[in-house]
């Protein structure tokens, strides 16, 4: 039996847990370590017996860890941590800011290739699975239009864009899908249609005693990137309302791929989510992305940054190529 993939977890927010807990739902895994900016790390209170580590001593652990697993922010922590760990180890991240990933690819991938490491980037279900849907479609509509539609739900990386926001204690972030605008889509309409007009943003903020609430609000509404393209509601509220109202992480989407063929016939093309636990999906993909990144890593000339667009299917499951022609084709 091949030894299991040693998985390093970079991050310990919801989306490190996540993935701490879907490796056990994965036998050719097993998690080597949980690594952590906090002191002391044994305040941290983890799922696991997995060592817990502070990132100042990661380096001791470049022959201990086969994949390293990035669950930090796309906003303050993936631009730095994303190149620095690539250097070190092979990883997967879920770097999910779309206007930044061509810059972002371009510095994990020179920075992989001076490490001799396999990294593979923004994975998750936008970027990630829909990011794949809307290639798909367009390769076999050629001549049609792509939408994609988020929420309503709890967005990881824009919740923590909010957060980081000085002033404030802790806050989530909505995004709600206009529900006219997917029907025209799905109509066939293929209207022309703005950010702004495809969503909006709803924010709940927890503001520290004292904080400025019209200079973080101001601040959250006019972020490039997250907010500034949207018409966002801000809304402050209490820790209590937050952890009653609050806690859950909801989320999923739509991708609508609309257009003709042949002799102008009509042809839809519609992929959808629907998650209770947003972070935890999210990590099952990472998780299947780890194990090709691990497969790619043995591999001559493999090294540097990939995208989904790259990853053969076959190297997601821990099947066999003969189990899958026989049971998924």
């Amino acid at each position: 039996m091949d030894a299991k993939i040693r998985i390093g977890i970079c991050g310990y927010g919801n989306l490190g847990k996540g993935v701490e807990s879907e490796i056990a739902g994965n036998p050719d895994m097993e998690l080597g370590a949980i690594f952590t900016r906090r002191r002391p790390v044994e305040s941290l209170n983890t799922r696991t017996d997995a060592p817990v580590v502070h990132l100042d001593d990661v380096m001791d652990w470049t022959e201990k860890i086969d994949i390293m697993v990035l669950c930090g922010g796309s906003k303050s922590d993936l631009p730095t941590q994303g190149p620095e760990m690539a250097r070190l180890f092979n990883t997967v991240d879920s770097f999910d800011t779309h206007a930044k990933i061509p810059e972002y690819f371009k510095a994990v991938d020179g920075a992989a290739k001076e490490g001799g490491k396999t990294s593979i980037i923004s994975i998750g279900w936008d970027p990630g699975l829909f990011s794949l849907q809307r290639l798909y479609s367009s390769a076999i509509i050629p001549g049609g239009t792509s939408y994609s539609f988020w929420g309503p739900g709890v967005s990881q990386g824009h919740s923590e864009a909010i957060r980081g926001i000085d002033g404030v204690k802790n806050a989530i972030q909505y995004t709600i899908p206009n529900m006219a605008a997917m029907e025209r889509v799905r109509k066939g309409e293929n209207p022309e249609l703005t950010a702004r007009e495809k969503h909006t943003r709803e924010c709940y903020i927890v503001a520290a005693e004292g904080a400025d609430k019209n200079r973080i609000e101001s601040e959250c509404k006019t972020m490039p990137d997250y907010f500034a393209d949207y018409d966002t509601t801000v809304r402050f509220i209490s820790d209590e309302e937050f952890e009653k109202n609050h806690s859950k992480t909801k989320h999923g989407g739509n991708v609508i791929h609309h257009g003709k063929t042949g002799d102008g016939n009509n042809q839809m093309i519609e992929f959808s989510l629907k998650l209770d636990a947003n972070p935890e999906f999210t990590a099952s993909v990472l998780i299947a992305y780890a194990r090709a990144a691990h497969r790619l890593s043995k591999e001559e000339g493999t090294g540097g940054a990939w995208t989904i667009f790259d990853i053969p299917p076959v190297l997601l499951s821990p099947a066999n190529h003969e189990e899958l022609i026989a049971r998924l084709l």
